[in-house]
């Protein structure tokens, strides 16, 4: 695999005006600096799947709209296969795709098939490459039977099927997504998940993704950017960020009966309980022990072992970095 994406010492600057009487904004105007990402630098490699996280305000979005030439930097060098994207070159253009779950790239009063001849048109495709690449995506995402539909009439998760199909109506090389399962029900989130995966494999395209839902990163990504206060405070594999915390485990127990919780508090902390579930943290070292001290001491339905979320993980870096 090849560099496809390189970012170098990239910093972008918002100028926002002080609060100030209206005469001496008029004419002495002020401003505050704010820094939305400072000096950060990475490389993704074709075929890589890449998250980039952090909290509300980390600098994410402002990242990848600099990342698809939607807005230029203060500093800092970006190239991508070649090209710099706040040039808009077309040729760099057809080789990328943003989709936006919050936010529709699609004519509300038109079908999605209307829509894609006006694409195929843009990107100067044939009857054929185009038909080919939509019946394809449409069987993939189960839609084929809404595309004469408005997309006024389709529902969210039909609606977002549609925005992935005209992202990738011209097979691009690397497809930006900023929240693409958001308000998505579990079914549709499956959907758009495996779509993201089989299409990282079979075809190859580089994916880099911002979300909130850690089932995205975790289904569809291999690598995670964690930027925080516009700084880059991790970059590597998921598998490599999980196991800083596998020293802790989650063990749910799941009983017959009701039992007294002030008996199951001598085995370990317990951080969530219902009716009949007990949810346990405890020292992976310890958990064969705890586990068989529980289950011979109660009548045990089901054990359920996690490891720490990740958005849990995510949490607490973000806290230490205050």
């Amino acid at each position: 695999m090849r560099e496809m994406i390189e970012i170098t010492n990239l910093k972008k600057i918002y100028k926002v005006p002080k609060r100030e009487s209206w005469f001496r904004s008029m004419f002495w105007p002020s401003f505050n600096n704010i820094v939305a990402v400072d000096d950060i630098s990475f490389k993704i490699r074709r075929g890589e799947s890449v998250a980039l996280l952090g909290p509300n305000g980390a600098g994410k979005t402002t990242t990848l709209k600099m990342l698809t030439g939607l807005m230029m930097p203060t500093s800092g060098n970006i190239e991508i296969t070649g090209y710099v994207p706040f040039e808009r070159d077309f040729k760099f253009l057809r080789k990328i795709a943003l989709v936006m779950g919050n936010k529709s790239g699609l004519s509300w009063d038109l079908s999605a098939n209307q829509s894609f001849s006006l694409l195929k048109t843009i990107y100067q495709l044939s009857d054929d490459q185009a038909n080919k690449s939509i019946n394809n995506l449409a069987e993939i995402l189960e839609v084929e039977n809404y595309l004469d539909r408005p997309i006024r009439k389709l529902s969210l998760g039909q609606r977002l099927k549609m925005e992935l199909i005209a992202a990738m109506i011209h097979r691009p090389e690397i497809l930006f997504l900023d929240e693409p399962t958001i308000g998505l029900d579990v079914v549709a989130k499956k959907n758009i998940r495996d779509f993201l995966k089989k299409i990282n494999k079979t075809d190859e395209a580089t994916i880099i993704l911002t979300s909130h839902d850690m089932g995205d990163i975790e289904n569809v990504c291999d690598r995670v950017l964690v930027i925080n206060h516009g700084n880059m405070v991790y970059d590597g594999a998921i598998e490599k960020l999980l196991n800083k915390y596998r020293d802790k485990k989650y063990v749910t127990f799941i009983f017959k009966d009701v039992v007294d919780q002030k008996l199951l508090e001598e085995y370990g902390k317990i951080i969530d309980k219902k009716t009949l579930s007990y949810k346990f943290e405890v020292p992976a070292k310890n958990q064969s022990k705890i586990i068989a001290q529980i289950t011979e001491s109660f009548e045990v339905d089901d054990i359920d072992i996690t490891h720490v979320p990740l958005d849990e993980i995510m949490t607490g870096m973000f806290k230490a970095e205050k």
